[in-house]
């Protein structure tokens, strides 16, 4: 399978196609809601917001090699840290796809500042930049298919 590629120049020309209104074709998140949720994980890879490991340590290299795969994420997935009724913080989707675009950059730069640099997720442990990519390009895949913005 292949995924999207996590160049900010191919990423928010496909949000911006996003219509406020857009019905997914699973789950229950409105089109704004998805970007916002884009938008926090991308807070949780730059180290702004952190959540405990909800994972067994020894676990740990199995979801890390989940990231390597070429397993899609499993539509309908549902995690502890990403809550259903979590109230939009934006007054429209085109203010929470810039807020997706800042949290970007300062993802881009937090790595580019510390080469080494290694930020936890509550499911695959620490991650370094490129296995921080992977997870985006499975993530953004995964939410971009739900609302019909690619096949």
């Amino acid at each position: 399978m292949s995924f999207i590629d996590t160049d900010i120049t191919v990423i928010i020309p496909m949000l911006d196609k996003l219509s406020p209104d857009a019905k997914p074709l699973w789950g229950s998140m409105s089109a704004q809601r998805m970007v916002e949720h884009l938008t926090d994980t991308i807070k949780i890879a730059s180290g702004k917001v952190s959540f405990p490991l909800e994972i067994a340590e020894d676990r740990i290299e199995r979801m890390q090699a989940f990231l390597d795969s070429e397993k899609p994420m499993a539509p309908n997935i549902e995690v502890s840290f990403a809550g259903k009724d979590v109230p939009l913080r934006n007054e429209e989707i085109e203010l929470a796809i810039d807020e997706f675009l800042l949290e970007w950059i300062d993802f881009e730069n937090r790595f580019e500042e510390e080469p080494g640099l290694r930020i936890s997720h509550p499911y695959y442990g620490p991650l370094n930049y490129e296995q921080w990519l992977k997870l985006h390009a499975k993530h953004l895949t995964h939410h971009f298919k739900q609302f019909g913005l690619i096949e």
